[in-house]
């Protein structure tokens, strides 16, 4: 049986998911002897307009958790779509002031500004479900997002068609009016910026200790560094090679960059680790919540709809029980279910009881809804079980 079955069919609830959430994230920085931080996002959240990248409303609530942490080494376990480059720096910026050792951990999906991120490591680990991507910037320009280096490489193509041709093409003059220099400028050093941050990361940090040739045995040099960070960078900010910014590099695509990568799947007890909370954590997800700052021993939720924290709520305002109108999705009929928080209550008259085993089943059809997801979030919202 998978781990994510194993969960499911324990029908825990929030507190529960969490504090084997926890358990599972302390396995891990014990394994890894040294503290760990997390920065999740809900990559691909369903909760409309969820602020899912990284931007610089994270930059408190990453801090505030990196402030908990004291080992001169540390993780982070990185899960993101991606985002806005110099939070990125600001994030590095603070990891570095006390930390010596950096591994990023990567379980699933870090993409463009993620892995600007990812490069900024000494130790970059990662399995088969593992993937980063393209670091070539996004630029929105009259309400269309693209790729800079794709829109450089075109403005070229109509600067050499213009040169060879010795006229513009009617086509291109639309596009060309929409734009001002200040803008093409813009979109140069958005491309710049990218390569640059990962060229001076890769040489400070990741090739920090490359100090001998394997295949020579000759000694390293600074200028090797540099050029190998250079082609690294300009690889990975390529998207004529890439073509789409979504797409997925793996393990075998950067150690054909020659970069070093831990998998981590070699080791069979910290791979279990790392695959147990990264089920964990998207489970949570399955709640109100669409990013995840944390410890072992502490934790910040942003969420969609956010309540304030259980201690300082009015339990009396929240309706217990309470009554939902659910509408069985194969027949339409419709019913009332009643949901106990904390403590059993008597049936209201027409209603029926949320599922104990979190499996919906419509007294018309008999067709079955897993409703646990709802449990989560409900649990999640109000810091109360539901019985």
């Amino acid at each position: 049986m998978g781990v994510y079955s194993e969960y499911l069919d324990q029908n825990m609830s929030f507190d529960e998911v969490t504090k084997m959430r926890k358990a599972q994230l302390k396995r891990i920085s014990e394994i890894r002897g040294r503290d760990v931080l997390v920065y999740a996002s809900n990559w691909s959240s369903n909760i409309p307009n969820a602020p899912i990248s990284i931007d610089p409303s994270d930059v408190l609530p990453f801090n505030d958790q990196l402030s908990n942490l004291h080992s001169k080494d540390i993780d982070i376990i990185l899960e993101t779509p991606g985002g806005v480059a110099e939070v990125v720096e600001d994030f590095v910026s603070l990891i570095r002031k006390n930390h010596d050792h950096v591994g990023i951990i990567v379980p699933g999906t870090a993409k463009s500004a993620g892995t600007i991120f990812a490069m900024a490591a000494d130790e970059l680990l990662m399995g088969s479900l593992s993937a980063l991507g393209p670091i070539d910037a996004q630029i929105i320009s009259s309400g269309k997002r693209f790729s800079a280096d794709a829109f450089l490489e075109g403005l070229k193509k109509i600067r050499d068609d213009a040169a060879k041709n010795k006229k513009l093409e009617l086509a291109y003059i639309p596009m060309l009016q929409n734009l001002s220099p200040g803008e093409i400028q813009e979109f140069e050093n958005a491309q710049k910026f990218s390569k640059t941050l990962v060229k001076k990361w890769l040489k400070e940090y990741k090739f920090k200790n490359w100090t001998v040739h394997h295949s020579s045995g000759l000694p390293v040099t600074d200028k090797e560094k540099e050029t190998r960070a250079e082609e690294i960078a300009a690889k990975l900010g390529d998207h004529s090679f890439w073509l789409t910014h979504a797409r997925s590099i793996r393990i075998q695509d950067f150690r054909d960059m020659k970069l070093q990568v831990t998998d981590f799947e070699e080791n069979p007890d910290l791979n279990d680790a790392i695959m147990r909370y990264y089920t964990l954590l998207h489970m949570t997800f399955e709640t109100n919540i669409y990013k995840i700052y944390e410890t072992t021993t502490s934790q910040v939720y942003r969420s969609m709809g956010q309540m304030p924290p259980i201690e300082n709520r009015d339990i009396q305002k929240i309706p217990n029980p309470l009554v939902a109108d659910v509408q069985c999705s194969k027949c339409g009929v419709g019913y009332k279910v009643q949901i106990n928080f904390g403590k059993e209550f008597p049936l209201e008259k027409g209603a029926i009881p949320f599922p104990k085993d979190n499996i919906f089943k419509c007294p018309n059809c008999g067709a079955e809804s897993d409703v646990s997801n709802i449990r989560l979030s409900l649990e999640a919202q109000t810091g109360l079980k539901i019985m």
